[in-house]
This record gives C-alpha cells, structure tokens and sequence, in this order.
C-alpha cells in the first residue's frame, strides 16, 4: 500500500513513459527492418538510423529552452505531434536521403519529450523516494523496450499497420500526462559544461561512456538486420532484441553492487573484456538458440557499462559537480551512438553481417585495453564511494533524480570538500608523472 502512495503523484507519468517508449522501441527496430526489405544496404541504414541520435544530441541543448518557453504540457503535445507525424511520413517517402532528416527531427523531438517525463517526474518526487520511483521508472523503461519488440508478430514490416500502431501509442502518451491536474514545475537551466576538466581527471570514465556509445548505438540500430541476414524471422528478430534488454534489466543491478564493493575500474575492465569475448563468440555460434544465449549474457554486461563509467565519474568528483558531469556523459555516450551505425553499417556492407559483432569486439576490446592502461598507469582518484545506480540514455534531467538523494549525509561535512581538493591535487600530480 506504501508503494502504491509513493507512485499516486507520478503514476499519469509512467502511463505516458510506457506508451512512448512502446511506439519509440517498436519504430527504431521497425525501419531497420523495413529499410532491409526495401533495399537498403547496410551502409545506408546506418546513416539513416545515426539520425536519431544526431537529433538526440541536439535535443539535450533546444529541449530546455522549448520547455521553458511553451510550458510542459503544451511542449509534450507539440512534440508527440511531431514524434506520431514522422512515424508516419516514413510510410509516405520511403526514400533513404527523406528518412535521415525525418530521424533527426524525430530524435530532437522524442528527447524533449523524454524530458518533459523525467522533469516533471523529478519534481514530483519526495526526497526520501527518490530512488525507489527512479527504480520503478527504470522497470517501466526497460520493460516497454523489450515488450515493443514483440509487437513485431503483429504484421509485416512491408505493410502499413505497425506503423500505424506506432503513431497510435505515441499518441495515446499524450492522454495521460494532458488529464493530469498536478502543477506543472519550472524548468531549470542545464548544467554547464564541464568536459574539458572531466578528461582531464576522469579520462576513463569519458571514455567508457562514449565507447559504449559507440558499441550501444550499432546494437540499436543494426541488430535487426544482423538477425535477418541470419535467417531470424521477424518474431526471431524481436527476441534477440528483448532478450538482450532482458539481459540488461537483470544483470545491471548485480553488477553494479558488486563494483560498489570493489574495485570498480577492475570491475569495468573485466566487464568490458567479457562483453568483447561474448561478441567475438557470435559468428561461431552453432544455433539460434545459442546466439540467443550469447545476446542475453552480452545485453547485461553491455548495458552495464554505462553506469558503471557514471560512478565511476562521481566516485571523483565534487558533489556540486555531479549533475554537471553526468551531463556531459550523456552527451559523450550519444555522440558514440551517433557514429556507430554509420561505422557499423559499412563494416557491415563491407564483410557481411558478422561485420557487426566484429565491430563491437572491436570497440570493447579498444575500451579494455585502455582501462588496463589507466589502472596501472596512472592511479585513480576515489574521493568516495558512489552507489551505482541501473540506467539507459535518457535526458539529463533524470541525473537530477538519481543524484540529489543518493549521496547521503557524506556531504554535509566540511572536511569533506577540503579532503576531495587535496585527493584531486594528489591524482592530478600522480598522472603527470605518469
């Protein structure tokens, strides 16, 4: 029954996410599909799909300015307009140079919608429930993903129907987040940049998040084409994608714990080499099944990384500039992802479809050895211990959610802040000499 209270103010808010993120997760697998069926090579899909992540990134700058301008409510309506209009324009000109500018401004729009969801969500949210909701949150969103791939055995992809289903679902998000009589809270101003001074002392940790960027950003986007060049039919395709989801929500949280009581740079090493072995596996995998299997192991230590390289970065840095940070993270992981299909995909053309697990060896096993590099190079800098905390790419907004109560009463004391410089001045010296 306390449960259910703590989600009253916020429950018209996870309605909304789900129903997004079923017609989000349902479509970026869908074009793939259908962009193979229609011809397009690999090379091209993946500069079609790199669109989105390029309107992404962009979003995270025009999303705050558009909300403080027009108000949530109005801002998410215009968007989902715009996110429901597009899904649709892709059955009108299918035509590969009309599909990336039609990605791009789905991108910019679909994550001012996320945030609109993760503010208002941050501003309903009591301090002390904080990260139960944020857990809640997460169960909604990788729930929706992996159930939006089964929406696939509903029709073709070579007809009209699920991408009607698409623009229904995006928007019937709308009804919920509209109906709602909460007040609509003030958009803050976005977190000043900081990354220059980020790779300056947490190298690794940048890096993680846009190497695995650049791993994340071809499963998304060439996975379904990997799986039909391997005879998967279109249900077959859907249960690679929600297994590897299915992965990731599992083994995150044990991960994560166990990199909180650890070593947590050895713990990525390992992560990341292991995720690179698993996909250098998949092109000898004997059957279906076995690829299944592989994807299942590899989703969770693959969507491990991310977080992990996001406490990773707090573990260094001052409270006042964790929010910040994390931001810039954010931005690093989607410039990954926007370079990763276009990498993958002409790999892809260039081998065949092994090209892609190829690829992402080849990406973790680069990230592996220069975590290898800084651990015994160069002695990181550990100021506290953070708690990892499960995500995927969102907005920047939800860092607001997961850090403002998580880090406890450790930052309250004085001596802290004056302890962290001197530990920082110390790190800096040592990877001088190093």
């Amino acid at each position: 029954m306390r449960s259910l209270a703590m989600l009253k103010p916020v429950k018209s808010i996870l309605y909304s996410v789900a129903l997004l993120l079923l017609g989000n997760g349902l479509l970026n697998t869908l074009l793939t599909l259908r962009g193979t069926e229609e011809g397009f090579s690999s090379a091209v899909l993946g500069m079609i799909m790199s669109g989105y992540f390029i309107g992404f990134i962009g979003g995270t700058w025009v999303s705050g300015r558009l909300i403080r301008r027009m108000g949530h409510i109005r801002t998410f309506g215009f968007c989902a307009s715009v996110c429901a209009s597009v899904a649709l324009l892709h059955l009108v000109f299918i035509n590969p140079w009309v599909w990336l500018p039609l990605r791009m401004v789905y991108g910019l729009s679909f994550i001012t919608l996320i945030t609109v969801i993760e503010s208002w969500l941050n501003s309903q949210a009591a301090s002390h429930e904080r990260g139960r909701i944020f857990a809640v949150y997460m169960v909604v969103n990788l729930g929706a993903l992996a159930t939006a791939q089964q929406l696939l055995r509903l029709s073709s992809p070579q007809g009209f129907l699920l991408f009607v289903i698409i623009a229904i679902l995006i928007s019937w998000a709308l009804l919920p987040i509209t109906l709602t009589r909460r007040v609509q809270p003030k958009m803050s101003e976005r977190p000043k940049s900081s990354l220059r001074a980020l790779l300056g002392f947490a190298p690794l940790a940048v890096a993680s998040a846009a190497l695995s960027g650049l791993a994340m950003g071809a499963f998304w986007s060439m996975t379904p084409v990997y799986a039909a060049q391997l005879g998967f039919d279109i249900a077959g395709v859907g249960l690679v994608m929600s297994v590897a989801i299915i992965g990731g929500a599992l083994l995150q949280i044990p991960i994560g714990r166990f990199s909180d009581k650890h070593d947590r740079p050895r713990v990525m090493t390992w992560v990341v080499l292991l995720a690179a072995l698993i996909a250098a596996c998949m092109p000898f995998a004997p059957t279906h099944e076995a690829l299944l299997g592989l994807y299942f192991l590899w989703g969770g230590l693959a969507f491990s990384l991310y977080p992990l390289a996001v406490a990773q970065l707090i573990d260094q840095l001052h409270p006042d500039e964790i929010v910040a940070g994390s931001a810039d993270m954010l931005v690093m992981h989607g410039a990954g992802c926007a370079v990763a299909p276009i990498a993958a995909g002409s790999l892809m053309t260039a081998v065949g479809s092994q090209g892609l697990p190829v690829y992402i060896a080849c990406v973790f096993a680069l990230l592996g050895m220069y975590a290898i590099y800084r651990r015994r190079r160069v002695t990181a800098l550990v100021t506290h211990t953070a708690h990892f905390e499960p995500m995927v790419q969102s907005s920047a907004k939800v860092l607001e959610l997961i850090f403002d109560d998580t880090q406890g009463d450790l930052f309250n004391d004085p001596s802290f802040y004056e302890e962290h410089e001197r530990e920082r001045l110390k790190s800096i010296l040592t990877s001088s000499k190093g």
